[in-house]
């Protein structure tokens, strides 16, 4: 299973620990980890993932692996500034959008649109089709039932 974590590229502390909870139990449940492999909740995620051994990828806004942060183990780098949000969502079985800003909101419609499952904790709210998640925990139990069911 592939599971996004979207988000915001700066982030505040506890949002910051919560991406990182999710993408450790995103790891410890066997799946990959794909985020635009940046900064703020993108590092975060791919932090919690990488240090608990799973792989992540990031799919890069630019031209540049060394863009990627220090804990994306697969970089692709695309040169498409934000039309890369389509292919990191598209490549999930389900979408967790953590917080998050205009960036977030896009992927939460791309991914919407196209009939990925959107797990969103504390993000955009009244997004119908959105299934709102209470912690990292329930998101990522969430994301593996619904991307199951979307496989």
């Amino acid at each position: 299973m592939i599971i996004s974590v979207v988000g915001a590229g700066s982030c505040d502390q506890n949002t910051y620990v919560m991406a990182e909870d999710v993408g450790r139990l995103v790891a410890r449940r066997d799946a990959v980890l794909i985020t635009g492999g940046l900064g703020g909740v993108m590092e975060a995620a791919s932090k919690g993932a990488n240090e608990a051994g799973g792989t992540v990828i990031g799919i890069l806004p630019g031209f540049s692996k060394k863009d990627a942060n220090a804990y994306v183990t697969v970089p692709i780098t695309t040169g498409l500034s934000h039309a890369r949000n389509v292919i990191v969502v598209r490549s999930a079985d389900a979408v967790i959008a953590v917080a998050g800003e205009y960036g977030t909101l896009s992927e939460i419609a791309i991914a919407l649109k196209i009939g990925k499952p959107v797990i969103g904790i504390h993000t955009w709210e009244n997004i119908e089709g959105v299934v709102k998640a209470d912690n990292a925990e329930d998101a990522v139990n969430k994301a593996f039932d619904l991307g199951r069911e979307s496989m």
